[in-house]
């Protein structure tokens, strides 16, 4: 194995064979996710047996060959080897044209298709999230936010952005393990204070303030909002910030995280749109009183992650130092998670299609929708990892009380999210180019398009988000691991020593 990627370095050492080896050395055996660039296809491989991910890159859609995005994804792939970024284990192609779905021949003008081979991962953390009755405990929440941190972390130091942090892009396997996936937007990033990226990046519910006020200069903290979104939508059962268009997101902000100024936030009356979006009333910050019935550490953590000012944001090594992570109970063990039928979005969204035109057979007009559930809050220490809840009449323990106006529930088996369709961006803001054709969500293994969809019912009432909107499609993938997150997990009972000694970080063994 190689070692791993030096601080802005590109790893030197290649997989001998990539693109040499045919799509026929793999048994496709179902599709799990579609997206604009293609399809994603579990398989196995034919001589070792093998369980990987084929995901299809697109080429009829291209006027001058190989899509740029995939180019960059899998440049990027090659340079990042960590235990919670997804490997891309190789890339293979067909030699002619192929069949679709219903027998007939793909209309890609080249003749042939390519494929990435990324290593399988069981389910994302949206798939899991959105199991009916079930809810993640508070160490579980833990595990899983202190190995995207690692893996966020190992980004950044590599100077890579992911710019797509979302649930659908944390892919989870049956082991416990968190991966960071989809590429397709990351790219890499200097020190240059010049240099301009594109504003249009990140999925709108977990898109930060900068880039939907038009900023086209900024760096890792873009990321550190995404992670503050997903780690609040854990604690709280449903997203946080479910805004249908640019200017409803900021407002969503603003209203959670108070109204920036020059006080708070330093240079933000510079930014291109904000005269534009600036609200007419002033707002305070909110974080403490809505989410009131957090752990106090959690509230601690979140704050610093959903700061206005990108400048002031926390860093994923320093959220990986909160005190959140070292005070009972303790992150668990990744093995010690229970083990969960597959959930990728694209195969839950067959069953609950399914599950409509059961109902709708057996009880006609009479029960149109399916069965309401609650998106369940974690479940404190000491209780065991539940998969599914008994039912509406069953108690539960340690429920957290809603927010003032906010419903309790959400439909399982109705897509939700905001919904596509044309920018609401003032024209000529956005250096560095525009994807045009990513619309919809997706996650994982998809490179999806873009802007992509959310879930769940608005903390804000009256104003909520249409329910019917279109999902699209999920699951995640990208790169190869080679160096080892030393830090043990703790059990309970109090503070986790730190095995190194010293500062709490000092256990990763690569530079920081």
């Amino acid at each position: 194995m190689a070692a791993a990627a030096a601080n802005n370095q590109l790893n030197v050492e290649e997989w001998p064979s990539w693109g040499s080896r045919s799509v026929e050395c793999f048994e496709k055996l179902e599709q799990i996710g579609e997206g604009t660039y293609g399809q994603v296809y579990m398989a196995r491989e034919k001589k070792s047996g093998e369980i990987v991910a084929l995901k299809k890159i697109r080429m009829d859609n291209e006027k001058e060959g190989f899509p740029i995005t995939a180019i960059r994804e899998i440049k990027i792939l090659k340079k990042l080897h960590h235990e919670n970024v997804i490997k891309l284990k190789e890339i293979v192609t067909s030699p002619g044209r192929e069949s679709n779905e219903q027998g007939k021949p793909d209309c890609n003008k080249y003749k042939g298709n390519i494929y990435m081979v990324f290593e399988y991962m069981d389910h994302d953390l949206t798939g899991l999230a959105d199991r009916p009755g079930l809810r993640f405990t508070v160490p579980q929440i833990k595990c899983y936010m202190k190995q995207l941190l690692t893996g966020l972390h190992y980004c950044h130091v590599n100077q890579v952005l992911h710019r797509d942090i979302k649930g659908s892009n944390l892919l989870i396997d049956n082991e416990g393990n968190l991966k960071l996936a989809d590429f397709g937007l990351a790219r890499s990033f200097s020190n240059d204070i010049n240099a301009n990226l594109t504003n249009r990046v990140i999925t709108l519910w977990y898109r930060p303030p900068e880039l939907l006020l038009g900023a086209t200069k900024y760096g890792p903290a873009v990321d550190m909002w995404s992670v503050g979104c997903i780690f609040a939508e854990l604690l709280y059962g449903k997203p946080i910030l479910p805004g249908k268009n640019e200017p409803e997101q900021l407002n969503k902000i603003f209203e959670l995280c108070g109204t920036p100024d020059e006080l708070s936030w330093p240079g933000v009356s510079k930014i291109p749109w904000y005269n534009k979006f600036k609200p007419s009333r002033q707002m305070k910050k909110r974080i403490r009183e809505l989410f009131r019935h957090f752990d106090r550490h959690a509230l601690d953590l979140l704050e610093k992650m959903l700061v206005l000012d990108p400048a002031q944001r926390i860093s994923a090594k320093d959220a990986l130092d909160a005190e959140y992570f070292w005070t009972d109970p303790l992150p668990c063990d990744p093995k010690s998670l229970p083990k969960y039928e597959s959930s990728h979005e694209f195969q839950t969204k067959k069953k609950r299609q399914q599950q409509r035109q059961n109902e709708e057979l057996a009880k006609r007009q009479k029960l149109q929708h399916p069965q309401q559930h609650a998106r369940l809050p974690p479940i404190q220490t000491g209780q065991p990892h539940p998969q599914h809840w008994n039912g509406p009449g069953q108690q539960m323990g340690n429920s957290q009380p809603p927010l003032p106006g906010v419903p309790s529930h959400h439909q399982y088996g109705k897509p939700r999210g905001p919904p596509g369709g044309p920018s609401r961006y003032p024209p000529g803001g956005a250096a560095g180019g525009y994807y045009q054709d990513r619309g919809g969500q997706s996650g994982g293994y998809n490179s999806g398009p873009f802007p992509p969809q959310g879930r769940g019912p608005p903390l804000y009432p009256g104003n909520s988000a249409p329910s019917n909107a279109p999902r699209g499609t999920g699951g995640g993938y990208g790169a190869p691991p080679n160096y080892s997150q030393s830090g043990q997990y703790g059990v309970s009972g109090g503070r986790g020593p730190n095995p190194q000694g010293g500062n709490r970080n000092q256990q990763y063994g690569w530079q920081q």
